[in-house]
């Protein structure tokens, strides 16, 4: 993307110098994609698609394609010229307030203390260990600045090192496209070994470090399907399950006693898991449940029993303890019993202790059970009113203190040591924000918002104390509501740059997210979909009638399915904001959706729905974006996409913003802007992301007239 900038600016500077100049980017006209008329027919309906024609898989793109997205780029420059001191300012501030050079917090596992460390004017970490947590002596495992030399893009997936300390398995994506390449690493040595298997998605190490499992997935529809046993230091690798549902993914793991690997089934409402020891990796894999509709649960292993969290008889969830010589049904005993008010997310299991993570009242609580003393259980205590909870990086079994991490949108994210035998948390770090940050300048809440049929919504806000609800104040609302995906509410130093500048920051908490329970989800996917869509406008409704904010000074945003979501809010209210951030979007809902061969396709029918069969895509059809683009006016739009992006197709946004400008009555102005070096999560290097953000929040404050 700066090097598509360098050579536009250099072509403009050549020609128009002075005010002519800034009056070109104003008068810069948007491109007109080509229309290709492509008719499907199905179930009595012809759908015509003038924009299919953008449609390329191919690592090489087709030339017109690349030169319409670059043409794209262009206009979006073009259009952002006069606010591009604007977005270098908001960057410096941002980069102003992180310690650039920091180290993570330490976490233990076996006789090494790992962690990672950043360096000013470096992209990216490099990951280390020593002997002692203060890290004394310490050696580089993976220097990833090296690494990623002379790449646009760089990331690592896999950090997963075996039992004995002797060997790191990691893998690397060098295009964004999420297709990994594991690799293994001699740690005695120092040296990488030839193994090297493509496309893994997970792994776990045997107990004696010979073997590894690994998961791969398929090369063109991204489904994770096989699991493989392979013996380290050869070309020796056995194939041990394949899954052949293709509603399910699979992905392997181990206990964290390491006494069992686990490979997992994982469909929307369905899963099953299969085991073996981890002592024994030639053994046969046994099923723990067998898989049934409906039936979602998850598997532990502590002392010679299975843990299972399930949803049989339980919405929200309950766990049962049961040998693992027979976990059948028959044999479950309650060990967490069911509350229809509290939704269990997780439990891990250490030493003489069990964490519980919960859901009640749409806040977060991590729970303690003492198993040796059979004490009551107690919630690890939280200070806000709103805020976030979850555990810290801990691979140790045996230990007698826990990390967690705490944050909330006025509090730091601030890693804890929890002492399990006296319950007393210490400090171990909070993340420092430069620059005098104040919490007590800044404050937040959470409200309920009124939905059309009368369910409250939570949405949580942050804003500067003493801003005044009077109605005029700006707003970035933000949302998501899908997979059952809570959007919790962090702290962000970025943030800061639209809050100093008056904005409220506020995220609807709406259905489609399991931010209220499992039927929170429930009620925003399938044939309930169009609650996510309704929340959100009604969220945004509720805040302007409530004078937090009007809707002509909120701008919305969402990415991926929270993407999708800002697609049929501009179609169904675009008269609720005044402009829309939508980012990789899932749009074209029908045409993807009816694509097996596209990554994630199969999988998702049981999300939204196969609209192969009629009813659901009778159903689809009312919400797919793309495929509800009239003749209306519309907010302003940034859609922002990316050429390498697997999880949702750079041309599904590209083809909404050329339908939009199409259909579109009035004056509105729509901007595509294409990363064409990364993929679904955008830039690797977290100074090229930091731009990028840069640029979203000087594009959401200008949209509300706030230009310094």
């Amino acid at each position: 993307m700066r090097s598509i900038i360098k050579l536009i600016s250099f072509a403009i500077v050549t020609i128009i110098t002075g005010a002519s100049f800034a009056a070109a980017q104003e008068n810069m006209k948007p491109p007109v994609a080509k229309k290709v008329p492509k008719v499907l027919k199905i179930h009595g309906y012809e759908l015509t698609d003038n924009y299919f024609w953008m449609r390329d898989r191919s690592d090489k793109k087709d030339p017109a394609i690349i030169e319409y997205l670059t043409a794209e780029n262009k206009y979006t420059e073009s259009f952002m010229g006069k606010h591009k001191d604007f977005a270098a300012n908001i960057y410096d501030e941002i980069i102003g307030r992180i310690k650039q050079t920091d180290l993570s917090v330490p976490y233990k596992l076996g006789d090494y203390w790992y962690y990672s460390k950043t360096e000013e004017g470096k992209q990216y970490p490099t990951y280390v260990r020593a002997k002692t947590r203060d890290g004394k002596g310490e050696e580089v495992l993976l220097d990833q600045n090296e690494m990623a030399k002379g790449l646009e893009y760089f990331s690592i997936g896999e950090f997963d090192v075996s039992e004995d300390g002797n060997f790191l398995a990691f893998s690397t994506d060098k295009t964004g496209y999420r297709q990994y390449t594991l690799q293994i690493k001699d740690l005695k040595t120092g040296k990488v070994l030839p193994d090297k298997i493509e496309r893994v998605t997970s792994t776990a190490w045997s107990k004696d470090g010979k073997y590894l499992f690994v998961v791969q997935e398929h090369p063109e529809t991204k489904r994770s399907d096989k699991l493989f046993r392979h013996k380290v230091g050869t070309d020796e690798t056995a194939l041990i399950y394949e899954e052949k549902d293709p509603l399910f993914n699979i992905g392997v793991g181990k206990t964290r006693d390491n006494e069992m690997i686990v490979a997992g089934a994982f469909a929307k409402t369905s899963r099953e898991y299969r085991y073996i020891t981890a002592g024994d990796p030639l053994s046969d894999w046994k099923v723990v449940l067998p898989r049934e509709d409906g039936h979602e649960y998850s598997v532990d292993h502590y002392k010679g029993d299975f843990y299972i969290t399930t949803n049989k008889n339980a919405e929200n969830f309950r766990v049962v303890k049961a040998p693992v010589a027979d976990p059948s049904e028959k044999n479950w005993k309650d060990f967490i019993a069911y509350d229809p008010k509290i939704k269990i997310e997780n439990i891990n299991f250490f030493e003489g202790y069990a964490i519980v993570s919960e859901l009640e009242n749409g806040l977060e609580y991590l729970k303690v059970i003492d198993l040796a003393s059979g004490s009551k259980a107690k919630r690890i205590k939280t200070d806000e009113g709103v805020y976030t909870i979850n555990l810290g990086t801990n691979p140790e079994f045996k230990t007698g203190a826990i990390q967690y991490r705490y944050a909330s949108m006025i509090t730091p994210s601030t890693t804890y040591e929890y002492d399990l035998k006296t319950g007393r948390s210490t400090i171990l770090k909070q993340q420092e924000v430069l620059g005098g940050y104040d919490k007590a300048k800044y404050e937040t809440k959470r409200v309920w918002a009124t939905a059309r049929d009368g369910i409250k919504v939570p949405v949580s806000l942050m804003m500067k104390k003493g801003t005044k609800l009077d109605g005029k104040a700006p707003m970035l609302l933000y949302a998501y509501g899908s997979y059952g995906y809570s959007m919790t509410p962090e702290f962000s130093v970025a943030r800061l740059s639209l809050v100093d500048r008056g904005m409220i920051y506020a995220i609807a908490h709406i259905r489609g997210g399991s931010e209220l329970g499992e039927k929170w989800r429930l009620d925003g996917r399938m044939f309930k979909k169009l609650n996510t869509f309704y929340d959100f406008i009604d969220c945004a409704k509720w805040l302007a009638e409530n004078k937090y904010t009007s809707a002509d000074r909120i701008v919305a945003q969402g990415g991926s399915a929270g993407g999708m979501l800002m697609g049929g809010v501009v179609n169904m209210a675009p008269d609720s904001i005044k402009a829309a951030i939508v980012q990789v979007p899932f749009v074209d809902v029908l045409n993807t959706m009816l694509d097996e061969t596209l990554p994630l396709t199969t999988e998702e029918w049981i999300e939204w729905g196969n609209p192969n069969e009629k009813e659901a895509f009778d159903y689809m059809r009312k919400y797919s974006p793309y495929d509800n683009v009239k003749a209306q006016n519309y907010p302003n739009m940034l859609i922002e996409i990316s050429l390498n992006d697997s999880q949702v197709p750079y041309w599904e946004g590209a083809k909404f913003a050329a339908k939009v400008r199409e259909m579109k009555t009035n004056d509105s102005v729509v901007l595509l802007k294409t990363n064409m070096g990364a993929g679904h999560g955008g830039a690797s290097g977290r100074y090229d992301r930091f731009k990028e953000v840069a640029f979203d929040y000087a594009y959401a404050l200008t949209q509300v007239g706030i230009e310094k």
